[in-house]
């Protein structure tokens, strides 16, 4: 990673068309407002930052390759954030993913997750499969999606 850049460009081949069975994975949660699932930019930096030191000062943190922040929408009023952990996190919202979630790899806007959607349920229709429940994980801020010339987001299918 360069100095001027805080995220990490993913390998599309490591996360596009995987499926992940996980195991009382841990994660921390928290959450923010919305409007119509639009989130305020500046809440979004905020939020994440606060809750990466919490879990670096609990020495709790992954490796910068292995770390997920994904997000789901319970309402068009809030969101919900879940980073992996180590272990839990004291102080914090510790929550266990178990299930298997299947992933599709995008590079685009975030206005576009509607139609990522479709393509994933048709894609999930192809392998036999329905999703529960979607969780999106974009792999990098703006400024870095800017400097990198993509804007990957992984969405996640818990199926």
């Amino acid at each position: 990673m360069k100095k001027d850049e805080c995220c990490s460009l993913i390998k599309v081949k490591e996360w596009d068309k995987k499926t992940f069975k996980w195991n009382k994975k841990p994660f921390v949660k928290d959450s923010l407002p919305t409007f119509f699932h639009m989130p305020f930019p500046p809440m979004i930096g905020k939020k994440i930052v606060a809750m990466w030191e919490k879990v670096q000062a609990a020495k709790c943190d992954l490796a910068m390759k292995d770390t997920i922040t994904m997000f789901y929408d319970p309402s068009p009023w809030k969101s919900e954030i879940y980073m992996a952990v180590k272990k839990e996190v004291p102080g914090m919202e510790n929550v266990k993913f178990t299930g298997t979630f299947m992933t599709r790899v995008y590079d685009g806007a975030y206005g576009e997750v509607p139609k990522w959607i479709k393509d994933m349920d048709a894609y999930l229709a192809g392998k036999k499969k329905k999703a529960k429940k979607y969780y999106i994980y974009y792999t990098c801020c703006p400024k870095c999606a800017k400097k990198f010339g993509h804007n990957y987001s992984v969405l996640f299918a818990e199926v």
